[in-house]
């Protein structure tokens, strides 16, 4: 399945990139499993994605949580934290 990945704020800065077309693997099910996969892609991504957890996803516009299925996405966005002031 192809998919849209979007990156945003220092996630973006770390990969170097704003988005790209990404042929996911049958076993990439969740928003956590895209975002183990990503950090197997080279020094960037994994600079990127090493501590997961603080990654917020996006499916389609809508937020998703790490365990949230991608389904047949179109589009997923992953960013860091909103800081608020």
């Amino acid at each position: 399945m192809s998919v849209r990945i979007v990156y945003f704020a220092w996630v973006r800065e770390r990969i170097g990139k704003g988005s790209e077309e990404i042929d996911l693997p049958a076993d990439v099910k969740t928003v956590g499993d895209l975002i183990a996969h990503l950090a197997t892609l080279g020094e960037e991504y994994a600079a990127a994605f090493e501590v997961p957890r603080v990654i917020r996803a996006a499916i389609n516009e809508e937020h998703a949580e790490h365990d949230e299925a991608i389904g047949d996405a179109k589009e997923i966005a992953l960013f860091p934290p909103m800081t608020g002031g």
